[in-house]
């Protein structure tokens, strides 16, 4: 047991060093070599867990993917309804540094699908899941099930969050981000058709 945990924790300390050297030298220099040393491990310990760079990658993805459904499941309930919505969807958005690398690395998993269509079942689950939490939002914020209006709604959601998300990787990452979270409650205001705000 304690074997599989040992094994289970360095496929996390692999993914990892993926991660970061995506974001310092881009996706080209992702190598068996070039992630052992950022590991700290010697090449042979590396491809005795991912013997390929491409299952290397797709675990990273994976990886990736399931933190980010989990800090999302996470999220605190709050009486408003809006407020809630907009603490959900906050998640979505590199407004931290952790969530501003996570979505360098998953656009450069993107570009890389096409040279590794392993990557390409991974990215469609994610964009999926992304559309059916903004359903849900829909369906939440205006109280009834979902119809082809609310689809419209969950639809500009899911546009807003990607453009947004795309906006603020861009600018520096110093600067205020107040706009885009105002933007994204008018929207959800929009979307509920009602006049609440968040404090």
């Amino acid at each position: 047991m304690a074997r599989t945990i040992d094994r289970d924790a360095r496929k996390v300390e692999l993914a990892e060093a993926v991660w970061q050297v995506i974001i310092d030298k881009g996706i080209s220099a992702v190598s068996v070599r070039t992630v052992a040393q950022q590991a700290g491990v010697v090449v042979g310990s590396l491809r005795h867990v991912f013997p390929t760079r491409a299952e290397l990658l797709v675990f990273s993805a994976e990886l990736m993917v399931q933190r980010a459904t989990e800090r999302v499941r996470a999220a605190p309930g709050y009486p408003s309804k809006v407020e809630h919505a907009l603490e959900i969807v906050k998640h979505f958005l590199p407004l931290e540094p952790d969530t501003r690398a996570e979505l360098e690395v998953n656009i450069a998993l993107i570009a890389e699908s096409p040279a590794l269509p392993e990557l390409t079942s991974i990215r469609d689950h994610a964009y999926r899941g992304l559309g059916d939490a903004c359903l849900q939002i829909a369906e939440m914020l205006a109280g009834r099930p979902r119809d082809p209006a609310l689809v419209r709604s969950a639809r500009r959601l899911h546009a807003l969050i990607d453009g947004l998300a795309i906006h603020l990787l861009i600018e520096a990452s110093e600067r205020d981000n107040v706009w885009a979270i105002e933007i994204l409650q008018e929207e959800l205001v929009r979307i509920g058709g009602t006049e609440q705000s968040v404090h």
